[in-house]
């Protein structure tokens, strides 16, 4: 091996590939490794959401989300730019349908402007002025919200790397993560390979690898399974750009909502229930260990306990086509059950504390040759460039 400083990065998704490619940029000098258990990057959670570029409007003003999604905003759409990836600021609106929600919208909006959101509300008169076939009470219009092809960052990104000489290497899942001296070892296919530093980007895993490595988050993943449906052609006007509701503030989910894909398809969901496996994409993939490991974890039987209706709800939606059509229907009544074909599903990496409230901002743990991302929701694909460049300012001191 060559005497330049070497640095791991385990995880092929947006956020790790980021991280590399912040590493790169930063420390051209230093070698890069990427290790992906896959035989592709972005494989799962970056490749599986709804290719929504954020605008920050929901988050809590001071926290990372907060702050990653502006900044992670404007370095993705320069770096689509750059590298001829398609995406579009379309905007999109996200509509009240009851008196209730009107409150929580209007909250919404007040967390938008301390966000420094561009975003306006507008009345029931109006939203079809945006969304011709959408009705509500109010709603708020948000215009930097966009769309873009998020499969299609990771493949440009992956490939600058290797350009630059960097090893990315599919297929390579890491079996342990060891301090030895000055050195953190990880071992892939029988393999073991010394960095001066790991980073592990690691999604739906990301709490195991930190614990094999030794180190210990008070919290765990649990998955939960999202599945989306897809609007025949002959009803994709029903939808311009982005519909929303609004969320629910028990939740860190967003809810079922429209969205324009940047090849002109049009996708509604999803909705979210626990997953039958970290990876159980399919209601028939059932992988008992991850299964058995949620459902012991005390946070999950407290999250259980305390929610079980809107669990109930969201498992009767995932079941009846019927349940989530009328879900769609509060946001554009005239949408009919033939109007939805069968599409994709998505896992969402959740990270519950064990008294079962869900970690709601970004979260890494430092060892002394190693750095976990541990939680990543929500915007991290958006703001996947300035969470790898946060990552490396963390980072300043350890590689020279």
């Amino acid at each position: 091996m060559d005497s330049r400083q070497r640095v791991a990065v385990v995880g092929g998704g947006l956020v790790g590939l980021s991280t590399a490619y912040a590493v790169s940029n930063r420390w051209p000098d230093v070698g890069i490794d990427l290790f992906e258990k896959e035989d592709r990057v972005s494989a799962h959670q970056s490749g599986r959401n709804s290719g929504v570029i954020h605008s920050g409007i929901y988050y809590k003003p001071g926290s990372l989300k907060a702050s990653l999604c502006h900044s992670g905003r404007e370095k993705l759409i320069t770096f689509c730019e750059n590298e001829k990836v398609r995406y579009e600021t379309c905007g999109k609106i996200i509509v009240a349908v009851t008196p209730e929600e009107v409150l929580r919208l209007d909250a919404i909006y007040e967390r938008g402007r301390e966000n420094n959101v561009r975003c306006t509300l507008i009345s029931s008169e109006e939203i079809p002025q945006f969304e011709p076939f959408a009705k509500g009470l109010k709603a708020i219009h948000v215009p930097d919200a966009g769309i873009v092809d998020f499969p299609g960052v990771a493949r440009r990104l992956e490939a600058i790397l290797r350009s630059k000489g960097h090893h990315i290497r599919l297929g390579a899942p890491v079996e342990t993560l060891l301090q030895e001296g000055n050195k953190a070892v990880v071992t892939s296919r029988g393999q073991h390979y010394p960095f001066d530093l790991v980073i592990t980007c690691g999604g739906l895993h990301a709490d195991r690898l930190a614990r094999m490595a030794g180190a210990k988050p008070n919290f765990q993943i649990v998955p939960f399974r999202g599945v989306y449906y897809e609007l025949t052609p002959s009803a994709r006007k029903l939808c311009q750009n982005l519909i929303y509701p609004v969320p629910d503030p028990a939740y860190p989910f967003l809810g079922v909502h429209f969205t324009r894909m940047t090849d002109g398809r049009i996708e509604v969901g999803p909705n979210a229930i626990l997953a039958t496996g970290r990876e159980g994409y399919a209601l028939t993939h059932w992988n008992l260990t991850d299964l058995s490991e949620a459902m012991r974890f005390k946070g999950f039987r407290h999250l259980a306990r305390n929610h079980w209706r809107k669990g109930v709800d969201e498992l009767h939606r995932t079941l009846s086509k019927n349940a989530y059509l009328k879900a769609l229907k509060t946001l554009v009544p005239t949408i009919k059950a033939e109007d939805l074909l069968p599409c994709r599903s998505g896992i969402r990496a959740q990270a519950l504390n064990a008294d079962g409230t869900m970690v709601d901002d970004f979260v890494l743990l430092d060892q002394p040759n190693m750095v976990h991302v541990c939680n990543a929701p929500s915007p991290a694909a958006t703001a996947c460039l300035a969470i790898g460049e946060f990552i490396v300012d963390r980072l300043a001191e350890r590689l020279v």
